[in-house]
């Protein structure tokens, strides 16, 4: 019956939604779509200490923002349980290629087990990879003034120069990691 829900959607499909998004939003009362922006709501609900950062009064677009990070965490459960693809992920043969010549072998879940699992944790390359790499994402979001998300999708909308410069260095980023660091580090 929903079968067409665990199915990736075509690119001329879930571009427009993502797309509609933006002017939704705007429609709403001048939302912004970014993920870590709520985070910050989260930790200053939760009164972390005595971190200025975390100091303000979250309950004016505190609303707004954990109910769009509640959505995005019942989405994904749904996208990745409910309406789970049993194939596994179609990968162009190039990228797998690319992908062996590193030492990923494993294409039977949605990410590669050689580099995202418990197992792997332990390893020093595992560390380095989701520890380390993923506090270097945070700090360069709070660095940046937003998430890829924020940028690429609201702050390009809003036509701000910022967020241009900023998804033009995650392009920049992404492709250093994916032709020089991650060849040292596997």
């Amino acid at each position: 019956m929903f079968e067409f829900l665990t199915q990736p959607w075509p690119w001329y499909v879930a571009g427009p939604v993502i797309g509609l998004t933006v002017p939704l939003l705007l429609i709403m009362g001048g939302k912004s779509f970014g993920i870590s922006e709520n985070l910050r709501h989260v930790c200053a609900s939760c009164n972390v200490g005595n971190v200025s950062f975390f100091n303000y009064d979250w309950k004016k677009n505190g609303a707004w923002n954990l109910t769009f990070l509640l959505g995005v965490i019942v989405g994904g459960l749904l996208g990745g349980v409910l309406f789970a693809n049993p194939e596994p992920i179609q990968l162009a043969e190039s990228t797998v290629n690319d992908l062996r010549e590193l030492g990923i072998t494993d294409f039977s879940g949605f990410v590669p087990a050689e580099i995202f699992s418990w197992e792997v944790l332990g390893t020093g390359t595992g560390f380095v990879i989701l520890v380390i790499g993923g506090f270097l994402v945070g700090f360069g979001a709070r660095y940046a003034g937003g998430c890829t998300s924020g940028h690429a999708i609201s702050g390009l909308s809003d036509l701000q120069l910022a967020s241009l410069i900023a998804v033009i260095g995650f392009f920049i980023g992404g492709l250093l990691m994916t032709h020089f660091i991650y060849p040292l580090i596997l």
